[in-house]
């Protein structure tokens, strides 16, 4: 569909799993280690500081990436038209 992403992208001291430049969304791709509160903070923390840069985030579940990629990719490009 013509959109181009950039693969751990950096954005201040942290690195994005993925970025849309053109519409300055954040993909992150979160597993396992994204479960705990510690993580869960780290991560409210993370987004809050990329945000602050004007970039938006969305966050998707590694294992939704596998079982419904399809789903997953019409959601990204809800996000980033």
């Amino acid at each position: 569909m013509g959109h181009r992403f950039r693969r751990q992208h950096p954005i201040g001291k942290y690195i994005a799993d993925f970025a849309h430049m053109k519409s300055k969304t954040v993909i992150e791709i979160d597993g396992a280690t994204h479960s705990t509160d510690a993580e869960i903070r780290h991560d409210e923390i993370r987004t809050q500081f990329i945000e602050c840069k004007g970039w938006r985030v969305i966050r998707v579940n590694n294992d939704d990436v596998y079982d419904h990629i399809d789903g997953v990719c019409d959601y990204i490009l809800q996000n980033i038209e």
